[in-house]
């Protein structure tokens, strides 16, 4: 099915050419009073300079020639030039049934699907997951389902950080506390032991601990580094010991993404892209995009139309070793290699917007990517506490993800027991079910690029704009229908006919709009759209709830309308939040 906009608009720039006018002033939007109308045209107002004319002449002759069109109950010029516009009762609900019957909601997908890789969780190997990758993992995922779900290929890639120092970190500080393992002796040439020789646990403990060390001892650090170079370098004890920490680093790490419904079609690593990077910087360097700057190899990406500096790409440091860019560069060669890929989207911290200009235009200026290949980044904002400060535990330190589920999931459940007595094993279940929804609403309803405050208590609250009121919305539906069906009805009877109310128009209105906030959240890739979208629709379902007895009504016509209409509306409400990455449980 067109989007609605594009069927009224089919119609009014029809009307603009036949009054001899330009069709693309006929230019149509929701409007923005809708107490005066439900669609708006504009168009008069831009036509009025070139046609040397005033603008309400020109809404005037449009006007004449739509008013008597059955797809409107009203068509109206206003000075100094507006066309208002209100669509007829019986082409709203035609849209809504077309709607109804069809399986996908009346979507009509993209006309041009890419092949897009999305890389958006970034996590590093024996670390745990905390407040501070909860956000890409909650846009990316949302972003990736509404791409998809437009018609696009789609692979989401997880790219783990698992080539770098904290490697030789780990590994300096394990020959430290367990030297008598086999992988520390170089003489050794029998198999490595399967199970890995240390807890997910042990990891979290022993990273920081490296780390803090590291920076007041510089034998220490240095013998890390020297650890990191001979990884690279293929030293097979260590290739051994970096497998076990990968192994058991990405068992922990699927199992907190699994209890944020995130799922990477992809379990990428940064050295997966190593073996791209000997002829990336031999082509660099042939081609003359690199050259040496003390002693650091580097491509120059600054353009004469910058008003800010933007230093050169650093391809190779000056003790030739590899870092951010060079394996980020790699990627790409890797993505266009494996996946053809049209266009590559990173949900990143914005503070890392100058690194990916960087990269992008190194890869632009270099070759590696074609002119008509997307490189995307979306920079989220920072999750911030009451205080206005990023999120801490209350001895100031970083928050672990599955601590932060836990609060949700907690206050949710003292939700649930204050209203109602409910079994703990079902009270437990359904409190995770909202709690994902608070958490994940309560990011994606904000811009992307946006900081927001942290606030439990206003994200798990069942009024007002949050995950919650939306899940009870649909839990309310469900209701309505289970009763209607134990009372005798059938959902296979029902034909959705003209509203009878205001309330019932305001619903289908809403629902007409389904179409094109999902493609506008596609192609702005703003997740937040659909959120406010979703509590917009569920608003009106509220409304309309409370001002009509849906069950009791006698007749029996318009009965089945009620029940068809609220089956479409949960249907819809459904499918967004699957798009957001959460579900709605059987009752709350």
């Amino acid at each position: 099915m067109k989007k609605i906009t594009d069927s009224i608009e089919e119609v009014v720039k029809s009307a603009f050419k036949n009054a001899g006018y330009e069709e693309s002033y006929g230019t149509v939007q929701i409007s923005n009073r809708p107490d005066l109308c439900q669609y708006q045209c504009n168009g008069a107002m831009s036509a009025a300079k070139a046609y040397h004319k005033a603008p309400f002449m020109i809404a005037d002759d449009v006007v004449a020639l739509l008013k008597d069109d059955s797809m409107f109950e009203s068509v109206e010029s206003v000075k100094p030039g507006f066309i208002n516009i209100t669509l007829a009762p019986a082409y709203i609900s035609e849209y809504v049934k077309g709607m109804a019957e069809d399986d996908n909601l009346g979507f009509e997908k993209t006309s041009n699907p890419k092949k897009i890789v999305i890389d958006y969780g970034g996590p590093n190997v024996a670390k745990p997951l905390h407040v501070g990758h909860l956000r890409a993992a909650i846009i990316g995922e949302s972003i990736k389902r509404i791409l998809k779900y437009t018609g696009n290929s789609v692979i989401g890639d997880v790219h783990l950080g698992d080539w770098g120092l904290q490697i030789g970190l780990i590994i300096t500080e394990l020959e430290v506390r367990k030297p008598e393992l086999p992988y520390f002796d170089e003489a050794y040439e029998g198999d490595y032991p399967t199970e890995a020789p240390f807890t997910m646990e042990e990891l979290e403990q022993i990273y920081p601990y490296a780390s803090g060390f590291s920076k007041q001892n510089p034998e220490y650090l240095a013998k890390a580094g020297q650890a990191t170079a001979d990884l690279q370098n293929g030293r097979r004890g260590y290739r051994a010991l970096w497998q076990h920490i990968i192994d058991v680093s990405v068992a922990d790490i699927k199992k907190n993404y699994e209890k944020l419904n995130v799922e990477f079609d992809l379990w990428k690593k940064e050295s997966d892209a190593q073996e791209y990077i000997p002829d990336m910087v031999k082509m660099m360097k042939e081609k003359g995009y690199a050259y040496e700057s003390d002693g650091a190899l580097v491509v120059d990406v600054k353009q004469p139309e910058d008003k800010k500096e933007i230093p050169p790409c650093i391809i190779l440091k000056s003790n030739g070793a590899t870092n951010y860019e060079t394996t980020d560069l790699a990627t790409i060669i890797e993505r266009i290699k494996l996946f053809n890929a049209e266009e590559i989207i990173y949900v990143v911290d914005k503070r890392q917007e100058l690194h990916f200009d960087q990269v992008f235009r190194c890869a632009r200026k270099t070759g590696l990517v074609n002119d008509d290949t997307d490189l995307v980044f979306i920079g989220f904002g920072t999750m911030n506490g009451k205080d206005g400060k990023p999120f801490k535990t209350r001895d100031g330190g970083v928050l672990r993800l599955e601590t932060l589920i836990k609060e949700i999931n907690d206050a949710v459940y003292a939700r649930i027991m204050e209203n109602r007595e409910m079994e703990e094993e079902e009270a437990r279940s359904i409190a995770a079910t909202v709690g994902l929804s608070a958490l994940k609403y309560g990011d994606l309803s904000n811009q992307a690029s946006k900081d927001y405050v942290f606030d439990v208590d206003r994200f798990v609250s069942f009024e007002g704009n949050t995950g919650p009121y939306v899940l009870y919305s649909i839990v309310r539906i469900k209701s309505v229908l289970n009763k209607f069906v134990n009372e005798g009805g059938s959902l296979a009877k029902t034909n959705i006919i003209e509203p009878a109310n205001e309330s019932e128009t305001n619903v289908m209105l809403q629902l007409l709009r389904y179409n094109e906030v999902i493609m506008q959240a596609a192609t702005d890739k703003a997740p937040h759209k659909i959120c406010q979208y979703i509590y917009e629709l569920s608003d009106a379902f509220n409304s309309f709830y409370h001002g009509n007895k849906i069950l009791s009504e006698e007749n029996e016509e318009r009965k089945n309308s009620w029940i068809a209409l609220v089956i479409l509306v949960k249907r819809v409400l459904e499918q967004c939040i699957d798009l957001l990455g959460f579900d709605a449980p059987e009752k709350m």
